[in-house]
């Protein structure tokens, strides 16, 4: 390449214009250059590569000859008893050693390990016996591993953790007993007062209860509906209920709007409450709503409303519960378990529990109906 540059400056020099700009010159010899460079791209590559680079890759290859001679020392050296050889192997091993740590390319690395490995691989042959010992060992220790994981998430991550639904109802019947002591308990949870770990897991199983059993299902209902905005405000509003039938009537209904012969009515009454604390409004308690419907709006009726107020009715039960027990001078924390106890074993949370399961139940099989 120097050659070709030099032969190019001397044409410049011998042509006939002697008074031409040297610039001009320059940009043409240039202009050469490059061309001479894409030329001999291939001869020039080998030049423009770093020292640097090429020394590693001489050091590579000398360090993967001399592990393979080290893999062969090793393979040799149980064979060997003199301590002169031993003491040699240990020399060049030592000299050696730094040189691991430098970085393996793929092939190189994989040909070491077998070549290293060889000797130590010893092939064995189990019974079927053994092997089923084994397994039965293994099988216990195994479940004790299993289950001290799922204690550690639950108890580090409890948002994470598996719990079964019958243990959140049963957290959700102890917060209830708790608040109708001492009714503060459920605004204080909603609010991130109590941040106690027994505190944290009611305000989760209240949620799942909320977000997991009820409100899904009570938004099927509605999605699969005619019904009107009010007629849906006024079930969510008042938490007791009673359809009965009377003569059917030619009307319009007044759930969905189309006209039905309407035989069922539809009372509603008693107290609007907050649905997170459960409190209840005083205000208008005596009102009542009484409201004609067809067959289809009043099975609806009757699904929704009792999935929407089953938290309700969950904590009147628990309320009146507590206050026939009269008034003791125990501390909450053990009047609430002796009371819960109590309940467990007459079976009474069970029985709840299979209400809350038979009224999701009805909602699904209403929406596959229709």
């Amino acid at each position: 390449g120097k050659r070709k540059r030099l032969n190019t400056s001397v044409l410049y020099d011998s042509d006939e214009s002697q008074d031409s700009d040297i610039l001009v010159r320059k940009v043409f010899a240039k202009r050469h250059c490059i061309m001479d460079e894409d030329e001999n791209s291939q001869e020039q590559q080998p030049d423009k590569t770093c020292p640097t680079e090429n020394v590693s890759t001489n050091r590579k290859q000398k360090m993967f000859a001399k592990l393979k001679e080290l893999a062969r020392q090793r393979a040799t050296r149980r064979s060997c008893s003199s301590e002169n050889c031993e003491d040699s192997n240990g020399e060049e091993e030592i000299e050696e050693e730094p040189l691991c740590h430098l970085p393996f390319t793929p092939t190189e690395s994989s040909e070491a390990d077998n070549d290293s490995m060889k000797d130590f691989i010893v092939e064995e042959e189990d019974d079927d016996d053994n092997i089923e010992h084994e397994i039965s060992e293994n099988q216990p220790q195994q479940k004790e591993l299993n289950t001290s994981n799922s204690e550690l998430l639950a108890h580090y991550v409890p948002h994470l953790s598996r719990c079964d639904h019958y243990v959140h109802f049963k957290r959700i019947v102890k917060a209830f007993l708790i608040n109708a002591i001492d009714d503060t308990f459920l605004s204080s949870l909603y609010d991130g007062t109590r941040q106690k770990q027994y505190a944290q897991d009611m305000l989760l199983s209240l949620h799942y209860l909320d977000d997991r059993f009820i409100q899904p299902r009570l938004e099927n209902l509605i999605s699969t509906s005619r019904w009107k905005d009010r007629y849906k405000e006024r079930v969510d509003c008042y938490p007791d209920v009673r359809i009965i039938m009377k003569n059917p009537k030619n009307m319009s209904c007044h759930a969905c709007g189309l006209n039905r012969y309407c035989k069922f009515d539809v009372l509603l009454s008693g107290k609007l409450y907050n649905s997170s604390t459960l409190e209840a409004d005083d205000f208008m308690s005596d009102d009542k709503q009484v409201l004609k419907v067809g067959v289809v709006c009043a099975d609806r009726t009757r699904v929704y409303h009792n999935l929407k107020h089953f938290k309700y009715k969950l904590y009147v039960d628990c309320s009146s519960i507590t206050e026939s027990d009269g008034f003791v001078d125990e501390p909450v924390k053990d009047t609430v378990e002796r009371l819960f106890s109590q309940l467990e074993d007459s079976g009474w949370i069970q029985k709840r529990y299979n209400d809350l399961e038979d009224c999701m139940n009805d909602a699904d099989s209403f929406q596959e109906e229709k």
